[in-house]
């Protein structure tokens, strides 16, 4: 209880009380994680079970658009015939869940990396900085592009739209993981400079301890702040994977997936099934970033203005 009043205590939530934009933006992304995470409860149909589809249900208009008032699709239908409400709410899971997940691999990747190669230094930097220069120097959505590709041309469509989320996981976690490794470096670089430092290998603490227990959380500030600029790239560079046909499968929709499903019927009239779940994933990308402009300003006090 003590922990749950300092934080609440904490100038940390203070500011956040006295921000609206981040207050707001907090509980949109929090309100679309939640209904995204219940999905299996609160959507009114299971887009994955093939008898609650029904191909001739396929376009058919929102409510507000229908003619038939007591349409139970209140967004309309795909081209499948799916209910847009349902499959965009399981759709921003699986986004989400690759969002996640991919910065998760890529702070385990870049943070490691950064850490050793601040702290040793000499070769080990060299090689693993050099290493991250040349990942810098291509896109990372062409090194998705080609990975997606290969993985699809050498396994078959079936057997990656099996394994599509860990796919995805790992070719967006591993793409992006130099932009933790270069921010984690320089803060070690900074750090291993300090008093404390000196203190822990004067008393005789082992290398792996010092970087992990005592280097590593005073790096933690700049880590949280990329992770949430990351969460809204990995998400964006789904959809695009998924746009052009290289992430999940139709029958597996996420944001993305469902964008490109619809496009090319935009022009004839059924527009909904494009324009919604791109207002779904802007909003989305909105709400990550402007959290995460708020938090590059607390936990960096030379940003702050009161």
């Amino acid at each position: 209880m003590q922990k749950i009043r300092t934080f609440l205590d904490s100038d940390f939530v203070f500011r956040f009380k006295r921000d609206r934009i981040a207050q707001g933006s907090f509980l949109v992304f929090l309100l679309i994680v939640f209904f995204a995470a219940a999905a299996p409860v609160v959507a009114p149909f299971d887009p994955y079970d093939p008898m609650q589809i029904d191909i001739m249900d396929s376009e058919t208009p929102p409510i507000w658009q229908n003619d038939d008032k007591e349409s139970p699709f209140l967004l309309g239908t795909d081209p499948q015939g799916r209910d847009m409400l349902s499959t965009i709410l399981y759709g921003t899971r699986v986004s989400l869940i690759i969002g996640i997940f991919a910065v998760m691999l890529q702070a385990f990747l870049g943070v490691s990396i950064g850490l050793i190669s601040g702290y040793l230094g000499g070769r080990v930097e060299s090689f693993f900085m050099r290493l991250a220069d040349i990942q810098l120097s291509f896109s990372t959505l062409m090194v998705a592009i080609i990975a997606a590709a290969l993985f699809k041309a050498i396994f078959g469509s079936e057997i990656y739209g099996n394994v599509a989320i860990i796919v995805l996981v790992l070719i967006i976690g591993i793409a992006e993981w130099p932009q933790y490794a270069r921010t984690v470096r320089a803060s070690v670089l900074a750090e291993r400079k300090k008093e404390y430092v000196d203190a822990a290998r004067v008393i005789g603490l082992p290398q792996k301890r010092i970087m992990f227990r005592h280097i590593l959380p005073n790096t933690l500030s700049p880590i949280l702040v990329i992770s949430t600029v990351q969460i809204a790239n990995a998400i964006i560079s789904e959809a695009a994977l998924s746009f052009l046909g290289l992430g999940m499968p139709v029958n597996k929709p996420s944001l993305g997936s469902l964008i490109s499903s619809g496009f090319e019927f935009i022009f004839s009239g059924s527009w909904w099934i494009t324009v919604i779940p791109s207002i779904v994933l802007i909003v989305l990308i909105i709400s990550i970033n402007l959290l995460g402009d708020w938090l590059r300003d607390v936990l960096n006090p030379r940003l702050y203005k009161d």
